[in-house]
């Protein structure tokens, strides 16, 4: 595989190196979950260390210059204004805040495509019978040939009944990328409220929160970029701030309605307070979110992605027709990012769980996803993978899908 003098072996090593990855585990579930790397996870370190220490210090004194330093840094890497960004532990807390506190008409129905995460399905289950609105799940074209047609099975499926569209940027089963603007916009103008998860999109692909123009964008930290565990996000839209209500009313419930997006003396705003405080927890994953974009823009960010891509590719030509496995994700460049899937043969009859389980004791750490019929083996390969992991993996797969 040919690389660049500075996307040599020797520096990949190096950049491993770098992370905290447990010695004789080939993780390749990022999608997941992402491992720190070493400066980040001192840094949260160290932030819980002043915690413990002193509590009421770091609480009043301490937390709201460096509260507002970690909001303005990660609106700007996800192109929007920190006005409009409330943190949350993670995307599942974002989307039931948006789908416990949105008030749409019914009657009326909520879309969603049939890939969508599974709780957050259950999410707007909830939503849907609370409002007396119907949900509704239409098949996506998986194995697309361009975005155009994936926004065109969008349009079939929209009808004046539908109130809100639900889906996720980058496809949690599969790592389909959905051309996120375009189906936005083609709901705005039906007058359809567009929700995105956007779990995976932080880091896997270019992203800029304003250019996807959703009327709710919510996202995660803790996998591609590869922030603690505890690092999630919701964006609402200018205009749809005040269509949404915390799940816990906390300090900052009663606030003056002026100045609501003027910085206030806790590192938020007091229209972000509202949403983001719910009391006493540790908001260290938050603080760390500039450690962990400063260590991938010291990588490079679009060396990282060509590395990515040129690991993919490496998964794809190794794994495709391997025993029966069959390619799940469209191999075309804007279709595709960090995550590549492949459907296991209907002739395996272990369990999910087994056929994990088998590969787990085989050092390698690999979800198996469970769809309608049949079962998915998804690979997560970000820069500190390897060809040598992705071949310990082939040799795995020999043993395990029989």
């Amino acid at each position: 595989m040919k690389q660049d003098s500075n996307e040599s072996q020797a520096f990949w090593a190096e950049a491993r190196e770098a992370m905290m990855l447990r010695e004789g585990i080939t993780n390749l579930n990022t999608g997941s979950f992402g491992p720190l790397p070493r400066c980040v996870f001192d840094r949260v370190t160290q932030l819980r260390v002043q915690l413990a220490e002193e509590p009421t210090d770091f609480f009043i004194r301490a937390l709201p210059e460096p509260l507002w330093n970690a909001r303005t840094a990660f609106a700007t890497f996800l192109g929007v204004a920190p006005t409009r960004l409330v943190f949350c532990a993670n995307v599942s807390v974002a989307i039931n805040i948006v789908a416990s506190s949105l008030k749409v008409a019914s009657p009326g129905e909520i879309l969603l495509t049939d890939h969508e995460y599974g709780a957050m399905h259950w999410c707007w289950e909830r939503a849907a019978a609370t409002q007396g609105l119907s949900l509704r799940t239409f098949p996506l074209p998986t194995m697309a040939n361009s975005p155009d047609e994936i926004v065109a099975a969008f349009e079939r499926e929209f009808t004046p009944a539908t109130r809100l569209v639900f889906f996720s940027h980058v496809l949690s089963p599969t790592g389909l990328v959905l051309p996120a603007r375009e189906i936005c916009a083609t709901a705005r103008r039906r007058g359809i409220l567009s929700v995105v998860d956007g779990a995976h999109a932080p880091a896997m692909i270019p992203l800029n929160v304003d250019d996807v123009r959703a009327d709710f964008y919510t996202g995660n930290g803790h996998k591609w970029l590869l922030a603690p565990t505890g690092t999630g996000f919701l964006c609402p839209s200018a205009g749809n701030e005040d269509r949404l209500q915390p799940m816990q009313v906390s300090w900052g419930w009663h606030h003056e309605r002026k100045n609501v997006d003027a910085r206030d003396e806790f590192g938020s705003t007091p229209r972000i307070r509202a949403l983001e405080f719910e009391g006493t927890r540790d908001p260290c994953p938050w603080l760390v979110v500039p450690d962990a974009i400063s260590f991938q823009e010291q990588l490079g960010v679009v060396t990282i992605r060509r590395r990515i891509a040129q690991l993919a590719e490496y998964v794809r030509q190794r794994l495709n027709g391997l025993c029966g496995l069959t390619l799940a994700t469209p191999p075309q460049p804007d279709l595709h990012g960090s995550l590549t899937a492949f459907r296991i043969p209907a002739k395996v009859r272990a369990e999910w769980h087994e056929i994990r389980q088998q590969f787990w004791q085989r050092g390698i750490e690999i979800p198996v996803v469970i769809r309608p019929g049949y079962l998915l083996l998804r690979v997560s390969t970000h820069f500190y993978n390897t060809e040598a992991e992705i071949d310990q993996l082939v040799e795995a797969v020999k043993k395990v899908i029989r």
